[in-house]
């Protein structure tokens, strides 16, 4: 009935955890191709499905390998029907005696009567609509769940000799269309190839530090006997990984060091105008961050800083003062945003505060027409542009620099590696990176290895912490009531929406339809404008103006305002299904609230707790709970992952899948250590180039 999960032996040492038997070694040389192969190489993976596990950034065998899971399921009893008391997690064996289903609104909810000659209970699933033809009177079924007053509610369950609700199954990320079930299926398939996973590390580190092969470490962590042999195979892989991107950094590092870059003088004239004419004094991380760079710019090496402050910290500030030291010296500085919207904020925001000092400063971006564009380039290559604020067009061929001094990257961790160094190259320019996702220190200096890094957490003395709730949709009436107290009040609102338009694929709400919807509802007779990406961006910049002139109410947006909107006057947002939003992305649309003196509020609004994944509580959870940045990060961590909090994947060697840089801190000096006897052994140029080329490429193996 429990079904059985072929398994590995454990490692043989690892961490001071050891076993009398040697893991076998491979069958045959790895062929890499077979975890290269695309998912839907997999039994019973389609086009729809392999969309959904793209989502998850599972497009190949190898990356499901490397998924790392969330949790184990911790051993529970298994009871008699009978013997089920009060609200117990366990497992009950049983047999189907009837089941049923209906709807509440969008929440499906399948129930079964369950007996096994002690009694019978009513077995809830939801929204697994598909399980009704399944579970047929006299079927044999395995339950894993918490017994209620209501019955049982399923988290699990075993169908034809299946092992899901077996003790320590991992638990995986998922999506609400993506169930445990079939990522447990396709983890199970992908393992039969798991002695195709080719070594990373040289022979003589495996043997040096008696680390058990790659694929018997993978093999440990999706199939584990214990939490014990689990924790054995995730920092086995995590070591390996510290290893690669610790000789990455050095890599970088010597680099680095061999490049050269003109000093800038001390500060002068301009600068200090520009400081004289700030409405508002600077906080002590502000103060500090300006003296860290001016000591940067005075090497003759370039300047390698993160900048990293949470939402409102005063980031633009900092970093306008970085390019103006480059303009006061008669050469160029140059600021690179992600997107257009928030290219666009910058440059507003700069120009204002240029433009009084006497500085030019242009925009840069794909959208200019073809004359505009051309103008713009002629000015930069003439060196008349100061201060060019854009996005990637910037590092088009076609754009030439007259003398780039400082360069500041906004948002880094949006670019690729490659996006990031084409800004740079051949040119040697002073980098400011910057990011509004906090970052917990110990990973910033982990994974930024190669940076200095610069905190702002002191936000500006007259910020109150937004108020944040979380409601469910039957209660979004009082979201609203009290939304329009605060346009009574002479206040302004954002209304955020997870997509643009309306799609048979989902039910997220378009903006441009609530927009329309809430003109004729529960925001008649006020003002509202609409903003998101597909708008022209002229179209877009008059959107704002008229929202921050006070001449709209509320703004009903997409996540194009996630970062660089500044709108003191707007106390409150609503957050349309902010379940389907990631905990960073939720704290940087909060943060577009409570910019000013007046106290603000977030309300988040989702469907029904029981509808929504484990991951999607525990976020709005988090939400609620506290409104600092760097704690959210934190508990981002526990929740995603180290190498998904540094967002989209830039390269294999800065993709930390397994590490847990909290617990693992003595496994970053073995891997630091390890890292530098591999320097010291004279590894060759091309072997770090090879071990960083199939770092850069571990979801193939």
């Amino acid at each position: 009935m429990k079904g059985t999960i072929a398994r590995t032996r454990p490692p043989t040492v690892f961490a001071g955890v050891s076993s009398p038997e040697e893991w076998p070694p491979p069958r045959s040389a790895p062929r890499r191709q077979r975890l290269a192969a695309p998912i839907e190489s997999l039994h019973g993976v389609g086009p729809t499905l392999a969309r959904r596990l793209g989502r998850l950034g599972l497009e190949t065998v190898g990356d499901l390998l490397l998924q790392r899971p969330r949790r184990y399921e911790e051993p529970v009893p298994t009871r008699r029907i009978c013997d089920l008391f009060g609200d117990e997690e366990a497992v009950i064996e049983g047999v189907i005696l009837a089941s049923s289903s209906r709807r509440r609104g969008r929440l499906a909810i399948l129930t079964a009567r369950v007996a096994d000659g002690t009694g019978e209970i009513k077995a809830t699933w939801f929204n697994q609509p598909w399980l009704e033809q399944k579970l047929v009177p006299g079927a044999s079924v395995r339950l894993r769940g918490r017994s209620n007053r209501f019955g049982f509610a399923v988290a699990s369950y075993d169908l034809d000799g299946e092992a899901e609700t077996a003790d320590f199954a991992p638990v995986y990320p998922a999506t609400e269309d993506l169930s445990q079930k079939k990522l447990r299926e396709l983890h199970t398939q992908a393992l039969e190839r798991v002695r195709d996973a080719e070594e990373l590390l040289p022979a003589s580190l495996l043997a040096a530090q008696r680390l058990p092969l790659r694929a018997d470490a993978l093999a440990a962590i999706h199939r584990p006997r214990s939490l014990e042999e689990a924790e054995i195979g995730r920092r086995r892989l995590a070591f390996e990984e510290l290893v690669v991107l610790r000789l990455a950094l050095a890599r970088a590092a010597v680099e680095r060091e061999l490049s050269s870059a003109v000093p800038l003088d001390p500060p002068g004239e301009l600068v200090a105008r520009y400081r004289a004419s700030l409405p508002f004094a600077l906080t002590s991380d502000q103060e500090r961050s300006l003296e860290e760079i001016d000591a940067d710019l005075a090497r003759p090496v370039p300047m390698n800083r993160l900048l990293q402050g949470d939402v409102g910290s005063g980031k633009t500030v900092v970093a306008l003062y970085a390019l103006l030291r480059a303009v006061e010296r008669g050469r160029q500085g140059a600021l690179m945003a992600p997107t257009e919207t928030l290219a666009e904020q910058h440059f507003v925001t700069i120009d204002e505060l240029c433009a009084p000092l006497g500085v030019r400063a242009h925009l840069l971006t794909s959208s200019l027409r073809a004359k505009e564009h051309g103008a713009v380039r002629q000015v930069i290559a003439s060196g008349d542009a100061q201060i060019v604020v854009g996005t990637h067009a910037l590092i088009q061929q076609e754009v030439d620099f007259h003398d780039l001094a400082v360069a500041v990257v906004d948002e880094q961790h949006r670019f690729g590696v490659g996006q990031r160094s084409a800004l740079v190259e051949g040119r040697s320019p002073h980098v400011l990176h910057l990011t509004a996702t906090p970052i917990p220190r110990t990973l910033a200096l982990t994974v930024y290895g190669d940076l200095a890094v610069s905190e702002l957490a002191l936000p500006p003395a007259n910020r109150k912490p937004v108020i944040t709730a979380w409601v469910t949709e039957d209660r979004s009436s009082e979201a609203y009531s009290r939304l329009c107290r605060h346009l009574d009040d002479g206040r302004q609102a954002y209304v955020v929406c997870p997509l643009i338009e309306a799609s048979e694929r989902t039910i997220a709400r378009a903006a441009e339809a609530e927009a329309e919807r809430l003109r004729e509802a529960e925001l008649r007779g006020y003002r509202v404008g609409c903003l998101h990406g597909r708008l022209a961006p002229g179209d877009r910049r008059a959107i704002m103006a008229r929202f921050k002139a006070g001449e709209l109410d509320v703004l009903v947006a997409t996540t194009v305002i996630e970062v660089g909107v500044d709108v003191p006057n707007a106390t409150i947002m609503i957050v349309q299904e902010a379940d389907r939003f990631g905990l960073a992305q939720l704290h940087q649309l909060r943060g577009r609230v409570g910019r000013g003196a007046e106290q603000s509020y977030c309300l988040l609004v989702s469907r029904a707790r029981e509808e929504l994944s484990e991951g999607a509580v525990e976020r709005l959870e988090a939400m609620v709970a506290t409104t600092d940045g760097f704690e959210l990060a934190e508990r981002d961590l526990e929740i995603r992952g180290e190498g998904q909090l540094l967002g989209a994947r830039q390269s294999g060697y800065s993709d930390l899948r397994f590490v847990r840089l909290r617990r693992d801190q003595e496994l970053l000096e073995r891997a630091r250590d390890a890292a530098r006897a591999l320097e010291g052994e004279g590894l060759l140029a091309e072997d770090v180039d090879r071990l960083l080329g199939k770092a850069e490429h571990l979801g193939d193996s």
